[in-house]
């Protein structure tokens, strides 16, 4: 194996949430632009929390966000299985070498031994951290301890007295002192690697080249530095990039709004605006620009431009970015994606005839400009489904009360009549006569109109709303407020 190769390693115990798409995103770019290899493992060791449901709402966000992987899961390639539970066998391997070799050792501590240690360390205080107690157990100790039951855990013995030094590509130099970390436990009394020691082994195994992902890991970082060491494996290369932060400066959270893929697919927001807004989260392009297609992100991309500082979560800037991206999409797939969200809301039912998609694509051209999401676009539509419409507030009901209104409505509806079509071109055509043949400002003509129509004083340009409500509807409506004037 040669180049650069990447992984990105979720645990899958629940769904793809906004950080770790983003440490995706970064991987699966710093892969693509130096031509190198992106794989996508899964660290599933968790077994009361993992799920193969969770794995594959992952793995299929991932898909969604349009970030391919050349090897892992569901892929293959030459390092699998890439799994970790179908891993245990190496692992098993490589935590006898180290037992072996003097590295590690067998802790026979219990839980409530653990916890006054950390008691008395702290009432010192002192950093908790395991003492070593059972570094120096004797083999008739171990055999008289296991004799009573103790199940004991895998325990690396860290060297006293050492610094230890990552060289981080996004933070530089950052230093640990050992004497804070303690002998810390690399198999569990069940057999099960802990996270350190397993991810170690994989990506020694995998040929991992950059370990690209979030700030919260570089204190893990120590530990498997150590163990490459003990092993003589060269380290990978680090990046760890800055925490998502919420507008009010603490970390991201449900109480920010949503905080998985998933949620933002169901609220009709665009892949291409996400990843376009995850690239911006810790990344600063070079110039002004912010929007990015993922083939510019792949070539203005560098981990020298990753900022050391928290990113704020700013749903301005994406609702933004995904209003654009609304707008340069094909009305065909806008439709297609507009569909169901109309359905939920109970204005389409059953399936949907090819006259209808035409009208519903008609729509979302319509009301595009309008949207920020996808599923706002059941509020600026329900004026075309709904029988008639009331005057939204005292603005539209002064609007029909004016003097001329009946002329106009009258004027309209009489138009209206005698068109054989009432397309887009058709109610353009109308609506620039009728000021100049009532003798009424376009505003005197156009207002009443609009809210005859639609009960609001504001919305889509007036043609496409006449020829979207059709013929019968625009009677309807005119003559229901003619009538009431």
């Amino acid at each position: 194996m040669s180049g650069v190769r990447v992984r990105f390693a979720p645990s899958p115990t629940g769904p793809l949430h906004i950080g770790g798409a983003r440490s995706a995103l970064f991987n699966w770019l710093f892969a693509r632009q130096k031509g190198g290899t992106f794989i996508v493992r899964i660290e599933d060791t968790d077994l009361e929390r993992s799920s193969r449901e969770s794995e594959q709402n992952i793995l299929e966000a991932l898909r969604w966000l349009g970030l391919d992987w050349d090897e892992g899961v569901e892929v293959g390639g030459p390092c699998g299985p890439y799994r970790q539970t179908e891993r245990l066998s190496i692992y098993q391997q490589y935590a006898r070498q180290l037992l072996e070799s003097g590295w590690a050792y067998p802790c026979y501590c219990t839980e409530e031994e653990l916890a006054a240690e950390r008691e008395a360390l702290l009432a010192r205080g002192e950093m908790p951290r395991y003492s070593g107690r059972c570094r120096h157990l004797t083999e008739q100790d171990r055999r008289r301890l296991e004799e009573m039951g103790r199940r004991p855990v895998l325990r690396f013995a860290v060297p006293a007295g050492e610094n230890i030094t990552v060289h981080d590509l996004v933070r530089g130099e950052v230093t640990f002192d050992t004497a804070g970390i303690g002998d810390f436990i690399i198999v569990k009394s069940d057999g099960i690697p802990t996270y350190n020691f397993a991810v170690v082994v994989d990506d020694h195994h995998m040929g991992i080249t950059h370990v690209i992902r979030a700030e919260e890991h570089l204190s893990n970082t120590p530990r498997q530095i150590l163990l490459y060491r003990a092993f003589g494996w060269p380290e990978p290369q680090f990046a760890h990039i800055s925490l998502i932060l919420g507008q009010d400066r603490s970390k991201m959270s449900k109480r920010h709004g949503a905080t998985s893929i998933e949620q933002y697919r169901e609220m009709g927001y665009l892949p291409e605006a996400l990843v376009n807004f995850l690239a911006l989260l810790g990344w600063s392009p070079g110039g002004e620009e912010e929007i990015f297609t993922l083939e510019e992100l792949v070539q203005q991309f560098s981990l020298e431009r990753v900022a050391k500082n928290p990113a704020i979560f700013d749903l301005d800037k994406l609702n933004w970015l995904n209003g654009h991206y609304i707008r340069q999409s094909s009305l065909d797939r806008l439709t297609e994606l507009a569909i169901p969200f109309l359905q939920k809301a109970g204005y389409i039912s059953g399936g949907v005839t090819p006259e209808q998609y035409r009208w519903l694509k008609q729509l979302v051209a319509t009301v595009r400009d309008y949207l920020t999401s996808l599923s706002e676009i059941t509020r600026h539509v329900d004026i075309f489904f709904a029988p008639e419409v009331e005057p939204e507030d005292e603005e539209a009901r002064a609007v029909l009360a004016g003097e001329e209104v009946p002329r106009v409505l009258s004027a309209l509806a009489e138009k209206v009549r005698t068109v054989s079509e009432l397309d887009e071109d058709t109610a353009r055509g109308i609506l620039k006569k009728l000021p100049k043949e009532l003798g009424l400002g376009a505003r005197k003509v156009y207002l009443p109109i609009r809210v005859a129509l639609t009960g609001r004083t504001h919305g889509p340009e007036l043609y496409q709303v006449i020829s979207l409500l059709g013929r019968e509807k625009v009677l309807s409506r005119l003559g229901r407020v003619a009538g009431a004037c």
